[in-house]
């Protein structure tokens, strides 16, 4: 059974720094390509980062490029994205997500696995 825990969630002001963390288990991700998505409160779900099974050149959306830093730790099976500079749009729940194969990172429906989601609040 694939599980994919977010954590690391939280409020944090405005300019401040959150790093989220997803341990996935019945997966191995670095055979994976893994993301993060974010869903606001009346908004569709957004991609945010991810990363492709061989580690290399990972994507971001420009709403978050050169602040947010997706990463992974294969001894520990969990990917991480570090949220820097953080500001109010960046409030949001957040979900990891994996794919076997993907043609485009950033299109949620190309997942394959899904979290429960971390709630982050930034405060102005």
């Amino acid at each position: 059974q694939v599980q994919l825990v977010e954590s690391g969630g939280g409020l944090v002001q405005t300019g401040g720094s959150l790093r989220l963390s997803c341990a996935a288990s019945g997966v191995t991700i670095s055979r994976y390509t893994t993301g993060w998505f974010r869903q606001a409160p009346g908004k569709e779900r957004e991609f945010v980062a991810a990363i492709r099974w061989s580690g290399v050149m990972p994507w971001y959306s420009d709403s978050v490029k050169g602040r947010f830093t997706i990463s992974r730790d294969n001894a520990k099976n969990t990917v991480y994205l570090q949220m820097n500079s953080v500001k109010p749009e960046d409030t949001a729940v957040y979900y990891c997500a994996a794919a076997a194969r993907v043609g485009r990172a950033a299109d949620p429906r190309e997942y394959d696995y899904w979290g429960q989601g971390t709630q982050v609040t930034v405060s102005s």
